[in-house]
Parts: structure tokens; sequence; C-alpha cells
């Protein structure tokens, strides 16, 4: 019984930390512009808030298998942040003011949890209705992302251009969604690297439209 519950656990914890790689990214590049001890505060509070949120809908994986175009829903929502953490490059944030420092949480927890879509769904299976080993699990996963995020965040101050990497990292894995989910499927059988097209596509109108907004 003890090897079968410490195999689980290991499960969750290597599921969890391969399949957020993304995640790391997207935290990292959302927290970048602000003061070192703010950027630890949002890294914290939109990790563990997702963490929660991811939490929650790991015990009703079942539900949200049967919810329509929930991936591709999700897809959508990270060609907007893709395109949000790019315009910050133009100025748009107010590095350092309170409402970036919550923008940045707000990111971080819209992200983080509609790249743990997929992820939610394999660790549930891992912890096969385990309630205490899957929360273990995602605790124990919890610093490890946030160090990683942490590492990303100086990665992105210290070479600029690796934003638009990360950015490109997003669009791919919002693709990623928007192929995996089965109703878009059935309606539209694109491989994935027409969809890595749509979603550049996508995030480059995003970002034409908020900067003709601010040249109006």
């Amino acid at each position: 019984m003890l090897e079968k519950t410490l195999v689980g656990l290991v499960s969750i914890i290597l599921i969890d930390l391969v399949l957020s790689g993304d995640n790391a990214v997207v935290i990292g590049m959302a927290v970048r512009d602000l003061p070192g001890e703010l950027r630890k505060q949002a890294i914290l509070v939109g990790t563990l808030g997702a963490i929660g949120l991811r939490v929650t809908f790991t015990i009703l994986a079942a539900l949200l298998l049967a919810v329509p175009f929930l991936r591709a829903g999700g897809g959508l929502a990270l060609f907007w942040i893709a395109a949000k953490l790019v315009r910050a490059d133009d100025g748009e944030a107010h590095v350092g003011s309170a409402s970036s420092f919550w923008q940045a949480v707000a990111l971080v927890v819209i992200a983080d949890f509609t790249l743990s879509l997929d992820n939610i769904l394999a660790v549930a299976g891992a912890a096969s209705g385990h309630l205490g080993l899957l929360v273990i699990g995602l605790l124990i996963s919890i610093p490890i992302l946030m160090l990683g995020s942490a590492a990303v965040a100086e990665l992105l101050n210290r070479w600029p251009w690796l934003n638009w990497l990360g950015a490109l990292i997003i669009v791919w894995a919002g693709a990623q969604l928007i192929t995996h989910d089965r109703h878009v499927y059935e309606c539209l059988a694109w491989p994935l690297w027409a969809w890595f097209l749509v979603g550049l596509a996508v995030t480059g109108g995003f970002v034409g439209a908020a900067r003709w907004r601010r040249a109006v």
C-alpha cells in the first residue's frame, strides 16, 4: 500500500513538473517588470491561486471533459495573454504600481490554470481518486515551479528579445490546446502547425488593435 502511494505521489509530481514548463514561461513574463520583492509576491499569490483552481477542477476532471470547446477557449485565452505580455514592451504597463502587481497576479492565475487543462486531466488519472495524494503532490511541485518562474523572469530582464520567444511558446501552447479539443477536431481537423499560424494571426491582431487604439 505504501509503495503504491509513493509511486502515485512521484507520478503526480513528475507529471506536474514536466507539463509546467510553459507555465513557468508565462509566469516569468507576467512578473518580469515588477521590482524584486513585488515579483516574488506576485509569483506566490498568483501560483497559489492557480493551484487552488487546479485542485478544485482536478476533482471535477470528469465534468471538465464534457464541457464543449473548453480547451479551445483556453487556447484563445493564451493568444490574448501572449499579446498582452508582448504589448507590455511598448510601455503600456505601469511598472511598480499596485494595479500592475494585481494585473500580474491575474495573468499568472489565468495563464497557469489555462495551461494546466491537459495537466489537470493527467494528474487526476495519476491520483486515482486519492484527494490527499493529489494535494500533497501539487504542494510539493509549487516551490519548484515558483523558482523556475523567478529564473525565467531574470533571464527575460537580462535579454529582452526572449520576451518574443516566450510569446511564441505561449501561442504554441494555445494551439496545442485547440488541437486537443475534440469538439474543434470534429469540425476542423487541422494540424498543429495550422492552428499555430492562426494563433500568430490572432495574437498579432490583438497587438495591432491595441496599438491602433492608443494611436487614435
